[in-house]
């Protein structure tokens, strides 16, 4: 599959789609979020094959007689006794469920991943829907804008041959009406303007300033059916709910392991010292000053019966796997749901394009031509009026379905998982290499130490409390 953002020049005075989608991967939270969960979820791993290694611990223990009972003239009791003890433990067999537990922490790391890399596809479509609304509200505040100002000439022009007797009231009252309708149009475009530029602020991290056309999309499917194919290989989702099956599958050998046997290499040592003591009428004084002890050897431990637990854990993860399953098949139809009704989407608002092309050319004719025929008697102000606002319907739709089969295309896309930050190549505009989860968890799958941990967490998303509020100014545009 191509690339699906073409990587062109785009002149420096405005930001592009690719700066945007940069910006977000850089700062958006809810990636940043998914990432650090990502490293939690890695932990599993060391946290299972701990219960696979020896473990070592020790105790310390002093103890002052405050009183004691003497037997006549014999006391046997030291008045202070310093301790210590050390325990060693190897696990040797474990009924296999260590094994199965690390298969299952590992599984759900790759689901992790996957999940991952759809939080990223979720947040550049949030990314690619805002720059495409600002991009389309801007254009129709400034085709409302233009109209406004084309109604209040209208008004004004009509109220001059008013004046003369060439119209009548009514025409004044006409273009009178259609003013404050065009005027309450562009106070709606301007407010949904706000709302998309906010909109933009809350998803890329910064407002929005004079934004490029967005490049044309590549690797977009001919067909349906070619789509969903390619979907059910790499959409992510998908690719997580398979991997939560396999590792719900693991969970029930881990819990058929807590019926059977588990084998351990057992040790302690012990050291006990009197501290000089123990009473001389003991007679062990000066040939018990302290005493000590060391121990080796293995332990089985046999589970006869546990009151039913090992079953019903069984059978929950039994249970666990087969919710798991049937939400595999729950996102498989999401899926193939969706790439079917963006691909219908995509291909519709590309039509519409067309059509709506030809009708922005046909109203502007048709415009011209009412007028040249009102000088002459044979068009109405109302005319003139209806006219001039079915040409600005007409752009207004053409502009809506540039949008609509722009995000359409992306989403596409993003359903078939090749909407990812290594499909639009950002490595290339981030100068750096992208976020790659294995590169924790090749640091901690084996990390065996007790005192290892990572620097304090450090905010990379950025706040936005300090972006003033938006307006509706729109930079001049070209206009149809």
């Amino acid at each position: 599959m191509a690339a699906p953002l073409a990587l062109a020049a785009l002149p420096a005075r405005a930001e592009t789609l690719r700066e945007a989608l940069v910006a977000a991967y850089r700062n958006n939270p809810d990636l940043a979020s998914a990432r650090a969960t990502q490293r939690a979820t890695d932990e599993n791993v060391p946290i299972a094959r701990a219960r696979a290694l020896p473990s070592l611990q020790g105790s310390v223990n002093y103890a002052h007689t405050l009183e004691k009972q003497a037997y006549g003239a014999f006391d046997f009791y030291p008045t202070d006794t310093f301790q210590a003890t050390t325990s060693f433990n190897a696990p040797l067999y474990a009924g296999g469920g260590t094994r199965s537990a690390i298969s299952a922490a590992r599984t759900r790391v790759a689901e992790g991943a996957a999940t991952l890399r759809s939080t990223e596809t979720s947040v550049f479509s949030s990314v690619v829907t805002a720059y495409l609304d600002v991009t389309l509200d801007a254009a129709i505040v400034a085709l409302n804008r233009k109209n406004v100002a084309v109604l209040e000439i209208n008004l004004k022009a009509t109220s001059d041959r008013f004046e003369i007797g060439d119209v009548t009231r009514t025409d004044v009252a006409q273009s009178n009406s259609r003013l404050a309708q065009g005027r309450a149009t562009l106070r709606t475009s301007e407010s949904n303007l706000i709302g998309a530029r906010e909109r933009y602020i809350q998803v890329v991290g910064h407002a929005p300033d004079q934004l490029d056309p967005p490049p044309p999309l590549a690797g977009l499917p001919h067909a349906p059916d070619d789509a969903v194919q390619i979907a059910l290989d790499a959409n992510p989702d998908l690719i997580a709910a398979r991997l939560s099956t396999k590792a719900a599958g693991y969970d029930i050998k881990t819990a058929d392991a807590t019926r059977l046997p588990t084998v351990s290499v057992v040790g302690s040592t012990a050291y006990t010292n009197y501290l000089g003591t123990l009473p001389q009428s003991s007679g062990l004084t000066g040939s018990l000053p302290h005493t000590g002890s060391a121990q080796i050897g293995l332990q089985a431990t046999i589970p006869f019966y546990q009151g039913g637990l090992p079953s019903a854990q069984i059978r929950a993860a039994q249970a666990r796997e087969g919710a798991a399953d049937e939400h595999e098949i729950s996102v498989e139809r999401e899926v193939i749901a969706t790439v079917r009704a963006d691909f219908a989407a995509y291909r519709s608002a590309n039509d519409a394009i067309g059509l709506n092309q030809t009708a922005v050319a046909a109203a502007a004719l048709s415009l011209e031509g009412v007028r040249a025929e009102n000088t002459v008697g044979n068009r109405t102000i109302l005319n003139i009026l209806d006219a001039e606002q079915e040409l600005v319907n007409a752009q207004v739709n053409l502009e809506t379905a540039r949008r609509n089969a722009y995000v359409a295309g992306f989403n596409l896309l993003a359903a078939m998982g090749k909407a990812q930050s290594r499909d639009l190549a950002l490595d290339d505009e981030l100068g750096a290499a992208l976020y790659d989860p294995q590169v924790h968890y090749d640091h901690v799958a084996r990390d065996m130490s007790d005192w290892h941990r990572d620097p304090e967490p450090v905010r990379t998303s950025t706040s936005t409390r300090t972006t003033p509020a938006q307006d509706a100014t729109v930079p001049s545009l070209p206009l149809p």
